[in-house]
């Protein structure tokens, strides 16, 4: 029998330290057994300066919901064109701790403290995004100008 995996401080810690010491500068730990699993369980360290390309998924199954268990998170929602139409910190002991995001909406994320982690939940199978899902107006990660809008969508918080 397995036994039950509490989520405490101990492993948000762990997530974290892995996050802070990741070249992307976020970390995933998932309750899921893999990749092929149909629902996607997971903690989500994230630390500021790691820069998420916003993007959208465009299978109906998979929406998506975070839940901000340290820190506090910026959650940005874009139109078609890139323009920004919605955005929200997320805090556990804010007036907003989580968020539900439809499928086909562009989105990002950026954390606003250092050991940032939030719990995610979607369908699996995990597939990479594809070229439709990704936003054609943002710096791809890794591209030269990626720092710079990532820091332009962490000033919207500032």
């Amino acid at each position: 029998m397995k036994t039950p995996l509490l989520i405490d401080q101990g492993l948000l810690d762990s997530v974290s330290g892995e996050a802070r010491h990741s070249p992307r500068q976020r970390k995933n730990r998932n309750f899921h057994a893999d990749d092929a699993a149909p629902a996607h369980r997971l903690l989500n360290a994230i630390e500021p300066g790691s820069y998420l390309m916003p993007h959208r998924h465009l299978d109906a199954n998979k929406d998506e919901t975070m839940l901000v268990l340290r820190g506090r998170l910026g959650v940005i929602f874009f139109d078609e064109l890139g323009e920004v139409q919605q955005s929200a910190v997320l805090a556990p002991d804010g007036p907003v701790c989580g968020v539900d995001i439809p499928h086909g909406v562009y989105h990002t994320i950026v954390a606003l403290d250092p050991g940032t982690v939030m719990f995610e939940a979607k369908a699996g199978p995990y597939l990479p995004l594809d070229e439709a899902e990704r936003a054609p107006w943002a710096p791809a990660e890794g591209a030269a100008e990626a720092a710079a809008y990532a820091r332009s969508l962490s000033e919207r918080f500032r």
